[in-house]
């Protein structure tokens, strides 16, 4: 057969394919498709030609055995055997002997929360552990709209926001929280800890820079390991050595001409030490070297400037200029949940990609009517601030200048005072951590015998943490001020705290080392 035969029973082998294709029912529609595909996306359909012989040769390839050679079936009883002798790894790390005797020795509260509170040994005491700041908890209003809104929309949404979740109540809340902030827009998360957790990897993702303080809390910590961003530490609200960190940040992406985001996350006020950031110093920073801000208010919201506002009410900071204020509900609002405000492709951003917004249920309709009514109380009644801040110098007189042992390292206006040892009753005792935290347990008990219930700083999660190597949190004794005590009730409050202290810190040497030991 010479070449010319060859072609032309090639062309006829073609033609009777064709022919026998055309039969098939939908190949007039396949050859249509191949066609206008090829002349629209050439680089499309030599992909799909690839995938389709890929396709077929896995239904064609031989099946393969999913045990190995050296696999050996069990028998039934031997399975038994097996199933008896195993042991699951403990899912929570056992507790230390601190933990189980602050266990054996918590007091249990009967009844609601409030400046007075009842034990289940049927002892009443002054109630300074609460996050309860300005009584809310007893405003017979919010109390009632509560009750009306839990008969109307009942426990809970049943269902996560952007479907079915979100009522009417929800976008009101968001509106309040915003006009109150003076922001464009704001969102409402159902839980306060995972909100600053969920907010950092929404828009930090694998590459991107952050600048966050070393002291930062544990949610945030959480935020940053999930973003998988590259994280640069700067000491405890030193601005000077932030600088050094954004402009060594600014130098490297100019050298390598690459263009990542980059974000400054630090506290309104720091949950493990009181202080609260320079605000000021922070946006003039961010507007020299390109970052952005991501500022945790969760313990100065409600707290911080004339209003509660918050840091940029208290330190005269356009709040705009934020570009991402997240806080809590709770605590000084008794609501619950947490919040993201800034502007509104912000705040779209995250109804779409915060993993905790969207698979999470909605915030119950009770808790947004509250969080609403308790911001409308603040600003219409700025006097209830002034009367807890008033509590608070009143307990700051009480303990920082008379106490030989501890001193204070909150903020003037922070509600929540954090004791520590003075660094010179740390040396001089030679105590550790360990030993501060017990000495601290004894006093929090010897302040319960005498009628007045106050905490610790919970430090213990944030060990082991990402960033948590080379910083050292001291342990503190927390005490939580409330605008439902009288001045006089405070003080009284403040002497039994001091005497506690003292006599805890001045008790027999043996009896002491017996009990830190």
């Amino acid at each position: 057969m010479d070449l010319h035969d060859a072609q032309a029973y090639l062309q006829a082998s073609l033609r009777e394919v064709s022919h026998a294709f055309h039969k098939v029912p939908g190949s007039a529609v396949l050859i249509r498709y191949i066609r206008s595909s090829y002349q629209n996306d050439p680089v499309r359909s030599a992909i799909e030609f690839i995938l389709v012989i890929f396709f077929v040769r896995y239904l064609l390839s031989p099946s393969y055995p999913t045990h190995d050679p050296n696999y050996v079936k069990l028998r039934e009883d031997e399975i038994d055997e097996l199933v008896k002798e195993w042991e699951p790894e403990p899912l929570v790390a056992p507790q230390t002997p601190l933990e189980e005797a602050e266990a054996e020795r918590q007091p249990i509260i009967v009844g609601p929360t409030g400046p007075k509170v009842k034990l289940s040994n049927g002892k009443t005491v002054t109630n300074l552990a609460s996050y309860n700041f300005y009584n809310f908890n007893a405003s017979d209003s919010i109390k009632d709209k509560a009750i009306q809104t839990l008969r109307t929309y009942g426990v809970g949404p049943c269902g996560p926001p952007q479907f079915y979740g979100t009522q009417d109540v929800h976008m009101q809340a968001e509106h309040d929280i915003a006009v109150f902030l003076g922001v464009q827009n704001s969102i409402v998360y159902s839980h306060a800890f995972s909100t600053i957790s969920s907010v950092i990897p929404t828009f930090c993702k694998r590459g991107d820079v952050i600048v966050a303080d070393k002291l930062v809390n544990y949610s945030i910590r959480k935020g940053l390991e999930a973003s998988r961003s590259n994280i640069r530490w700067y000491e405890h609200n030193d601005m000077e050595d932030l600088e050094r960190v954004m402009k060594k940040v600014a130098e490297e992406q100019a050298k390598k001409k690459i263009l990542t985001r980059r974000f400054i996350v630090t506290e309104g006020l720091f949950e493990m030490i009181g202080d609260c950031a320079n605000l000021p110093k922070l946006v003039e920073l961010k507007e020299k070297y390109k970052f952005r801000i991501a500022l945790d208010e969760t313990w100065s919201f409600g707290v911080l400037g004339r209003n509660g506002k918050g840091l940029t009410e208290a330190q005269n900071v356009d709040s705009e200029a934020v570009d991402m204020i997240i806080g809590s509900l709770a605590g000084p609002l008794c609501a619950q949940g947490g919040f993201c405000a800034g502007s509104n492709d912000v705040v779209r951003h995250q109804r779409i990609n915060a993993a905790s917004y969207t698979y999470s249920a909605a915030l119950p309709a009770m808790a947004a009517v509250t969080a609403s009514e308790t911001l409308q109380m603040l600003t219409c009644n700025p006097d209830i601030l002034l009367q807890c801040r008033e509590n608070i110098r009143a307990m700051r007189a009480q303990l920082d200048p008379r106490s030989d042992w501890i001193q204070c390292t909150s903020d003037p206006e922070n509600p929540v005072m954090l004791l520590v040892f003075k660094p010179e009753v740390v040396s001089s005792r030679r105590l550790s951590n360990e030993d501060q935290e017990r000495l601290f347990l004894d006093i929090t008990d010897e302040c319960l015998a005498n009628g007045v219930l106050v905490t610790r700083l919970k430090s213990q999660p944030m060990i082991g943490s990402i960033g948590t190597k080379d910083i050292n949190i001291k342990p503190a004794l927390k005490i939580c001020i409330t605008s439902g005590l009288s001045k006089k009730e405070i003080e009284k409050a403040g002497v039994t705290i001091r005497h506690a202290i003292t006599k805890i810190m001045t008790r027999k040497p043996n009896r002491q080392s017996s009990l830190v030991a």
